[in-house]
C-alpha cells in the first residue's frame, strides 16, 4: 500500500496548517511555501496519473482498516485525471495571484487556497460517500473565505448568498446519505454498488428517492438549470484567482455524477431508469442555451464569462447525460478544455479591469488600455476556445460530443442546441472583444481629432494611466493557453486515454474487487434481513 495515494490530500492540509501557525506574519515566506507545495502537488499528481494510466486501481486504507468499515482512498484513471487537472490549474492560478498581488489584499489567502485544494483533491480520491460529503464541506468552507477575500460590501453580500445556496445543497446531500444508509447499512461506494445491485425490485423505493436527491445535489454543484442561479453573481464578484480556481469546482459536481451513476447506480439498475434521458439531458440542453443567451445579453465582461461557465457546464452535462462510453469519453475531454478556457477568461477579465480604469469591465467603448495588443490576443484565443471555433480544443470537444450523440433518440435536439448556441457564443464574445479592444481605438481617434493637436495634456488624457505590467500574470495566462494548445495537438492520444477511462467506469467489477478485496462477494436480501455471504474466514486463514 503506497502512501503516495493519500499525499494529494495530506500535503495541502499540512501546508495550510503550517502557513497559519508559522508564517502568518511573513507574506514572502507564505508565497514561497505555498507555491513550492503546489508544484510538489503537481509532481505527485502526475506520478499518480502515470501509474493509473495502464488501468491500475490504487487503494489506500487509512489505519489499515479494510472496507467497508474503514476509510479508503481510491485512485483510478478518472480520479487521477481530475487530481492532475486540479494541481496544474492550481499552479497557474497561484502564479497569477502572486504576480498580481491578489494574495496580499487580505489575510490567510494562501492557507485558504491550500485548504481549497485539499477539499477538491479529497472529493476526487475518496471511495466513501460520507467522506465525499466531508470533502465537499471542506472545499466549500475554504471557498467561503476566498469569496470575500479583500472585502467589499458587494462581495460580502454575494458571498452570503453563495453560502446559503450551498448550505441548502449540503442539507439535501445529508438527506440523501441518510436515506442510502437506512436502506443499505453502508456508505462505502464499492459496498453500495454490490448491495444496491442485489436488492429486489420491490424494495428500491428508498434508493430511487436517494438517487434523485443525489443528482439534485450534484446538479447544484454543477450549476444545472434550474439550480444555476447562484453562479453568475458569485463567479463574477469573486476575486479573479478565486474565480479561476472555481473553474474546477463545478467539475466536482460533474465528476460525482459520473462516479456515482456508473458505480453505485449503474445504467442497468431499475431504480434509476429514465433519470438521464428524461430529466438530465433536457435540463443540460436548456442550461447550455441559457448560458449562451446570457453571454450575448451581458453588459459586463465578468458576467459574460460567468454565463459562459453555465453554458460550458450545460455542454459538459449534455455529454454526460447521453450516458454511453462515447459520451463520457467526450465529456472528460471537454471538462479538461473548459476548465482551462474558463480560468484563462477570468484572469483576463481581471487584467482588463486593472488597466481599463475609466470604464472597468463594462462593455462600452473607452480609451485604449496599456498592453492592449497582448491582452486582446490572449482574449481572442480564450474566446475562440470557449465558443468552440477551430482550431482550438473547444472545437474538438464539441465534435466529440456531437459524434457521441448519434445513437441518442434526442440526437437532433442535441445537435440543434449545440450548434445554435455556438453561434450565439461567437456573436457574444465578438461583441465584447470589439467594444473593449477595437472600438476603444476608434473612440480615441475621434476624441483626438476633435481636440487641439498642440494640446499635449489632452492627448495624454486619452489613455488610462500607464501601468508597469507585471510579467507573472501573463506567464500564468500564457501557461493556461499553452495547455489548451497541447490538448488540441494531442487530442487523439488523449481521447484514447479517455475512452479507456470510460470503459473502466462502465466495468466497475475490478474497482469493487480492489476496494473490498473479496472477488465474487454477494449480498443476499431475505425479507427485511440483509446478510453478507463471503469467504471471509477462509480468506483470513489464507492471509494468516
Amino acid at each position: 500500500m503506497s502512501h503516495w495515494i493519500i499525499t494529494p490530500v495530506v500535503l495541502p492540509a499540512m501546508m495550510a496548517a503550517f502557513i497559519v501557525l508559522m508564517l502568518r506574519h511573513h507574506p514572502l515566506l507564505q508565497r514561497v511555501f505555498s507555491l513550492a507545495g503546489t508544484v510538489a502537488l503537481l509532481a505527485i499528481a502526475a506520478g499518480l496519473a502515470v501509474q493509473a494510466a495502464d488501468g491500475t486501481i490504487m487503494l489506500y486504507q487509512l489505519g489499515h482498516w479494510a472496507a467497508p468499515f474503514g476509510i479508503v482512498v481510491v485512485a483510478d484513471r478518472l480520479a487521477t485525471l481530475f487530481v492532475l487537472l486540479t494541481a496544474l490549474l492550481g499552479v497557474f492560478v497561484l502564479l497569477y495571484a502572486i504576480g498580481s498581488g491578489w494574495d496580499r489584499r487580505g489575510r490567510h489567502f494562501h492557507a485558504l487556497f491550500q485548504f481549497q485544494l485539499m477539499g477538491i483533491m479529497g472529493a476526487f480520491l475518496t471511495g466513501d460517500a460520507f467522506n465525499l460529503f466531508v470533502f465537499f464541506e471542506v472545499l466549500l468552507i475554504a471557498s467561503y473565505g476566498l469569496m470575500i477575500h479583500s472585502g467589499g460590501a458587494r462581495r460580502f453580500r454575494v458571498g452570503v448568498q453563495y453560502v446559503v445556496y450551498n448550505l441548502l445543497g449540503s442539507t439535501l446531500f445529508l438527506f440523501a446519505l441518510g436515506t442510502i444508509y437506512a436502506e443499505t447499512g453502508t456508505l462505502n461506494m464499492a459496498d453500495l454498488a454490490e448491495r444496491i445491485a442485489a436488492m429486489p425490485d420491490g424494495q428500491t423505493a428508498g434508493i430511487r428517492v436517494a438517487s434523485v436527491l443525489l443528482i439534485l445535489v450534484f446538479a447544484v454543484k454543477a450549476a444545472i438549470l434550474p439550480l444555476h442561479f447562484w453562479l453568475p453573481s458569485a463567479y463574477a464578484t469573486a476575486p479573479a484567482p478565486v474565480a479561476a480556481l472555481f473553474a474546477i469546482m463545478t467539475k466536482v459536481g460533474a465528476y460525482s455524477i459520473i462516479r456515482f451513476y456508473t458505480l453505485v447506480f449503474p445504467p442497468e439498475l431499475a431504480a434509476t431508469q429514465g433519470l438521464f434521458g428524461t430529466w438530465l439531458l433536457p435540463a443540460a440542453l436548456l442550461t447550455l442555451a441559457l448560458g449562451m443567451i446570457g453571454v450575448l445579453a451581458s453588459r459586463r465582461l465578468d458576467r459574460l464569462v460567468a454565463f459562459s461557465v453555465i453554458g460550458s457546464m450545460g455542454m459538459l452535462m449534455s455529454s454526460i447525460a447521453l450516458f454511453t462510453p462515447e459520451g463520457i469519453a467526450a465529456a472528460l475531454y471537454y471538462a479538461v478544455h473548459s476548465t482551462f478556457a474558463t480560468a484563462a477568461l477570468f484572469l483576463l477579465v481581471d487584467i482588463v479591469r486593472e488597466r481599463r480604469r475609466s470604464h472597468g469591465v463594462d462593455l462600452s467603448a473607452a480609451t485604449p488600455i496599456p498592453g492592449g495588443a497582448l491582452i486582446a490576443g490572449m482574449y481572442f484565443a480564450a474566446a475562440i476556445a470557449m465558443a468552440g471555433l477551430p482550431p482550438l480544443s473547444g472545437f474538438v470537444g464539441k465534435l466529440m460530443i456531437l459524434q457521441a450523440a448519434f445513437a441518442d433518440p434526442l440526437v437532433w435536439w442535441v445537435w440543434a442546441v449545440i450548434l445554435s448556441s455556438s453561434l450565439v457564443a461567437v456573436v457574444g464574445f465578438a461583441r465584447a472583444g470589439s467594444l473593449i479592444f477595437w472600438k476603444s481605438h476608434a473612440a480615441a481617434g475621434e476624441t483626438s481629432s476633435a481636440s487641439d493637436p498642440d494640446d499635449s495634456q489632452g492627448a495624454h488624457e486619452l489613455h488610462d494611466p500607464p501601468l508597469d505590467p507585471p510579467v507573472l500574470p501573463f506567464v500564468a495566462i500564457g501557461g493556461i493557453l499553452a495547455a489548451m494548445v497541447a490538448i488540441t495537438v494531442f487530442a487523439g492520444p488523449l481521447h484514447r486515454h479517455f475512452a479507456a477511462t470510460s470503459a473502466q467506469l462502465f466495468d466497475p467489477e475490478p474497482y469493487i474487487t480492489r476496494v473490498l478485496g473479496t472477488p465474487g462477494r454477494k449480498i443476499a436480501y431475505e425479507g427485511d434481513e440483509k446478510a453478507a455471504h463471503s469467504d471471509a474466514p477462509a480468506a483470513s486463514e489464507e492471509a494468516h
